[in-house]
């Protein structure tokens, strides 16, 4: 079975407190590549900072607000890729993690697909693992260890994983099979938002990018901001 050839990484956006360049951004890829085989959202697609197991920020919207914020952000996301595959993660689930702990059944909520209003062309997993076009597999995950070469290691293929903001990078090691890579995301958060003001005093900033997988490799894509501007060029 062929593989794919052309693959897009979403990193954590965290709706709606993504960065404002996040969706032109992720249009100006899809145009550069031309399209992509498959779209994988690494997770955290939506922040749900309201219903946070830690405190939540008063002087952000009510956990309804929010989650029209986000829907309407996730909308135009749809737009742009009709089909994704989205990796579960913690802060999109945080509704089920909520309903858990209060002991409330899953027959008494509603899927992810339903309560984003979202198209059947967008499909959540646990993980992922993919075939690639050069003949090697590719493993996904939110985020398992802030080493993702230590995760490439334990799988013993390809792993891409998000979830840590500050860390954008692409590692490899060889065995004498084969040559193995990992690699972290980045994400497309806005580290001013008052919803990553626990971040303020970090003195490791977000850093702002995206992966293709083509032919097989990773390419990291940085997302270069001069004034808080996207300065509008795919690198």
């Amino acid at each position: 079975m062929a593989g794919y050839r052309k693959v897009l990484v979403i990193g954590d956006m965290h709706c709606p407190f993504q960065h404002r360049s996040a969706l032109p951004f992720l249009e100006a890829l899809k145009k550069h590549y031309k399209g992509f085989d498959l779209v994988v959202n690494i997770g955290d697609e939506i922040d749900c900072h309201a219903i946070s197991m830690h405190d939540s920020n008063p002087d952000l919207p009510s956990a309804g607000d929010e989650l029209e914020l986000a829907k309407a952000e996730i909308h135009k996301l749809e737009k742009i890729f009709p089909k994704m595959t989205l990796v579960d993660s913690n802060h999109s689930s945080l509704v089920f993690r909520r309903a858990l702990k209060h002991g409330l059944p899953k027959g008494f909520l509603k899927s992810y697909n339903e309560f984003l209003e979202v198209g059947k062309g967008w499909n959540w997993v646990n993980d992922l693992t993919i075939n690639l076009s050069d003949g090697e597999r590719c493993f996904f995950t939110h985020g398992m260890s802030a080493n993702v070469l230590q995760v490439a290691q334990r799988m013993g293929i390809n792993t891409v994983q998000g979830h840590y903001h500050s860390k954008s990078s692409i590692q490899y090691y060889s065995n004498p099979d084969k040559l193995v890579w990992g690699a972290q995301t980045g994400c497309l958060t806005n580290q001013q938002s008052l919803a990553f003001e626990y971040a303020k005093n970090f003195k490791d900033r977000f850093v702002m990018s995206s992966l293709v997988i083509v032919d097989g490799q990773p390419k990291l894509h940085p997302m270069i901001i001069k004034n808080h501007k996207w300065i509008g060029k795919i690198i």
